[in-house]
């Protein structure tokens, strides 16, 4: 997500901090290619920058969505992709080669400082919808591929996008700077003697390239993430991001990944599908820019990490015992008027999520003890049901499945029964929905 250099000799440390804390305060609130002569190493270079460009999934916020009737690809890296935030929309940039529109003009010094710092040429801030507290992680070999790659692999296009222009007081970049020096790191990516490659690999991918956190970790009042490793507490624990609720990624069994095995994480990164799971929202397009090229020794790597991580904010609880599943099983089948979210689960949902609530494995995810379905916010249900969705589209994955907007099926009323039922049917366990959550999310969705 994104934010810009203020000299620290002009107030002083203390007065810097001041400085910072009133304004947060007052308004939050409201170099050439390393490369050898051979033509052959400089292409190694730009193929692996390639690489580290799906890896971060740059395309995911530096391309905009098809546009015309029927759709044409937007051209890659060119940007104008809309992105909501809390203080209003930030449009992303065009970071293709291009002199005048695009980075074409960039040195590696302009390039490095951009992405780990989040200061374009001539000082301008960035807004921190550029993930650059997590990319100030990237290893200084990886920052030159980067750079090959964006150089000289990726096609010109002399495309302008629209400017971003918040309200007073996000309009003026200069408390970026600010926000910089109390809320972000600027640390490489140290690798832990105590662990092996594999782990510190993942580590790598997921707190650097990958920005898991970046959706994935809760925000403070600052928008700023409350962790960057796995030795902050609230790291991965869970995140809400243009009302989309990002599940909690430690080893939680309930709200978490605790019942995933290391395989079933690998899967649903290459495909969309694992473990009974399927990826929804904006995970769609991560899987399909990013996960599907990754390597089975990154997937496995980025698992390794995940499964290390110790259960942290504990949300929602699932029983497994299967008399708890039989009895959801026999309420919809003999439609008790105590549970009045089950007839409706009967006639919209049972077809594919089954009356066990196991769904259909790389069709249909399960709702059964599924981590999102038991997390502390139910956004991204009520999303799902308001705005319907589709599953991903991969080389050699499952074919993809839309599920359908019940937005003109059911009322709010309707859609808070029927995820109070889901959310305690087959031994989940977890605080109700209710029909001012839904009204408020379709009214902020404009549906």
């Amino acid at each position: 997500m994104v934010f810009g250099e203020c000299r620290r000799s002009l107030l002083g440390r203390f007065g810097y901090r001041a400085l910072a804390l009133a304004w947060l305060g007052a308004f939050v609130l409201a170099g050439p290619c390393r490369a050898d002569d051979s033509g052959a190493a400089d292409a190694a270079l730009v193929a692996r920058g390639a690489y580290l460009a799906k890896l971060g999934d740059c395309a995911g916020c530096h391309t905009n969505a098809p546009t015309g009737q029927p759709p044409t690809p937007s051209p890659p890296f060119a940007g104008g992709l809309p992105m909501g935030s809390p203080f209003g929309t930030i449009w992303t940039s065009n970071i293709t080669p291009d002199p005048v529109f695009g980075i074409g003009r960039y040195t590696y010094e302009d390039f490095e400082r951009a992405v780990r710092e989040g200061v374009a040429p001539g000082g301008k801030r960035l807004y921190p919808a550029m993930p650059y507290p997590s990319f100030s992680k990237i290893t200084d070999d990886d920052m030159h591929a980067l750079y090959a790659y964006f150089m000289h692999g990726v096609k010109p296009v002399a495309t302008p996008v629209p400017k971003t222009k918040l309200p007073f007081p996000f309009s003026q970049r200069w408390g970026l700077a600010v926000w910089d020096e109390l809320l972000a790191p600027h640390e490489r990516f140290d690798a832990r003697s105590d662990r092996d490659a594999q782990w510190n690999r993942g580590a790598y991918l997921v707190q650097a390239l990958g920005h898991c956190g970046a959706c994935h970790t809760p925000r403070g009042p600052g928008y700023e993430e409350r962790g960057y490793n796995d030795g902050d507490p609230l790291y991965l624990t869970g995140g809400t991001n243009d009302h989309w609720f990002a599940p909690n990624l430690t080893g939680d069994p309930d709200s978490g990944l605790g019942r995933l095995s290391a395989d079933d994480i690998a899967a649903f990164l290459r495909h969309g599908h694992g473990g009974g799971l399927s990826a929804f929202g904006s995970m769609v397009e991560v899987i399909e820019n990013s996960g599907q090229y990754m390597t089975d020794t990154d997937l496995q790597a980025i698992a390794t990490y995940l499964k290390t991580l110790p259960p942290r904010e504990k949300s929602g609880h699932v029983d497994t015992d299967p008399a708890r599943n039989a009895a959801t099983v026999h309420v919809l089948r003999t439609g008790s008027i105590e549970y009045p979210g089950a007839g409706v689960y009967s006639a919209f949902c049972a077809r594919c999520h089954q009356a066990d609530g196991r769904g259909v494995s790389g069709k249909y995810p399960r709702l059964a003890g599924n981590p999102v379905v038991v997390a502390p916010h139910a956004t991204s249900l009520i999303r799902l049901l308001i705005e319907g969705a589709r599953s991903a589209e991969t080389n050699d994955g499952p074919q993809p499945h839309k599920m359908p907007s019940f937005i003109g099926k059911l009322n709010d009323t309707e859609m808070a029964r029927v995820l109070t039922f889901i959310r305690n049917a087959w031994g989940n366990e977890a605080e109700p929905v209710a029909p001012r959550d839904v009204a408020k999310l379709r009214s902020t969705l404009h549906r």
